[in-house]
């Protein structure tokens, strides 16, 4: 189970999240500030969320969440167990776009980044938290390019063919496989995505690829230490070549059993512009556009989907609460961040870059092909 399918499962499960009720979490501000005005003509880019339905056509109200969140564009995850779910996956999502043009685009290139702004349409970047959709015939990336997936994961929370994940003991890094797979996704201009990554494969991806890198989201170690978290060597390696960090919205920024705040999230963010530099540094929501509704009778399959995760062994720890920021329950979650980092005394230049002109200056150079 992904990360998306946990996600769209536990969005109703009120009572175990405590929520603030929907109907209060969806006014928007109408008052014109100098953040709102910034958040209006900014490149927003989330660099991971995805829906809470898969219903497509989606129902009118979830449409109008997504646009009132002001979100450009998102990369949306759509790695399957095998080839063939992912191919399935990809017509389903094409399903949407073709069914709703008015509302949605494909991102392939910067340009469309541009083109999603100025028609106010939401852009989607194929991508993929796992490498099993292609398994060791590399042939198929090119295939899977070709499809319009633009962001690739070498592992998820364990090892891959192509290296180790945040949660293997081994560390043992990349692959022989995993190195020629980096060769491939520079030459077609595919984005390494490192998130679930042990250390050493980040690391040794980061020194490997000839584009930068990206973390699309992740936290802080130094703020809270976990296997999903990235110690401040990784920061720096990142930075240090080019890449992107994104900050997510999930309960591990803090120590269970407490729930994530916006205040936590500026902490994780704070460190990372610290540690990364304005340049290098955004947001990647690992959540959905729109809200979690409130339905107290999806508190079991919420903690069912807890459970599958742990049998399957691919559930982090600390994987015992929500996984969101309760007080971010808001289709305009970003815009809520921008306002708490103008408070903390950021530049408007810093915030535009942190809402995706820094996702959207490093995706530009990865996707550039001879």
């Amino acid at each position: 189970m992904n990360r998306r399918t946990f996600l769209r499962n536990a969005a109703q499960a009120a009572c175990l999240l405590k929520l603030i009720p929907c109907s209060l979490l969806a006014q928007q501000s109408s008052t014109s500030t100098p953040i709102l005005d910034l958040y209006r003509k900014s490149v927003v880019i989330d660099a991971l969320a995805g829906l809470n339905s898969e219903e497509f056509p989606l129902r009118p109200e979830i449409t109008q969440q997504v646009v009132d969140s002001g979100v450009t564009a998102i990369n949306w995850t759509v790695s399957r167990a095998d080839y063939e779910g992912t191919v399935d996956y990809i017509a389903k999502v094409n399903s949407l776009v073709d069914g709703d043009p008015s509302h949605w685009l494909f991102v392939h290139r910067q340009s469309d980044f541009d083109r999603a702004k100025r028609d106010q349409k939401i852009g989607i970047i194929l991508g993929f938290q796992h490498p099993e959709a292609f398994e060791s015939d590399l042939k198929r990336l090119l295939v899977f390019q070709r499809l319009g997936v633009r962001v690739m994961q070498l592992t998820y929370n364990n090892r891959s063919l192509l290296g180790d994940g945040c949660l293997e003991p081994a560390n043992a890094g990349l692959s022989r496989l995993g190195r020629e797979a980096i060769i491939a996704m520079n030459d077609l201009g595919v984005a390494i995505d490192l998130s679930h990554s042990g250390q050493r494969t980040t690391e040794e991806a980061i020194q490997a690829s000839a584009k930068p890198a990206l973390i699309t989201h992740a936290g802080c170690s130094a703020i809270h230490p976990h296997p999903r978290n990235k110690d401040d060597r990784e920061l720096r390696a990142l930075a240090d070549r080019g890449g992107v960090l994104g900050i997510y919205l999930m309960p591990y920024l803090v120590a269970s059993p407490i729930s994530p705040t916006t205040d936590d999230v500026l902490l994780h963010l704070d460190h990372a512009l610290k540690v990364c530099g304005s340049d290098h540094v955004g947001i990647g929501s690992d959540g959905t556009l729109d809200t979690f509704p409130a339905s107290p009778e999806q508190r079991m399959a919420f903690l069912k989907d807890m459970e599958t995760r742990k049998r399957q062994g691919i559930a982090a720890p600390e994987e015992d609460r929500a996984p969101m920021v309760p007080e971010l329950n808001i289709p305009r979650r970003f815009e809520i961040l921008a306002e708490g980092l103008n408070k903390r005394g950021y530049s408007a230049d810093i915030i535009e870059r942190v809402l995706g002109k820094n996702f959207y200056r490093a995706l530009g150079e990865i996707w550039k092909t001879p």
